[in-house]
């Protein structure tokens, strides 16, 4: 890495709905969830996606999901 990461911030953040178990949004699968989340936090930011280096997102069951969902 040639580069020099700098003014690291935290420029927005939203999360998904909570759900029931086997409730409505339980056939949506969870990386297609944390899309609409992670979409929502850039339009909120005010930033155009390109601006975008890195988004961090979390699962807590990941049953079925593949080793890294995230990514």
């Amino acid at each position: 890495m040639g580069s020099k990461k700098q003014g690291i911030v935290i420029a927005s953040a939203a999360r998904t709905a909570i759900g029931r178990f086997q409730g409505t949004i339980s056939t949506i699968p969870a990386p297609q969830l944390g899309a609409v989340a992670i979409k929502a936090a850039i339009e909120r930011a005010g930033l155009p996606p390109e601006h975008v280096d890195e988004v961090l997102m979390g699962n807590v069951v990941s049953a079925g999901l593949g080793q890294a969902p995230a990514r």
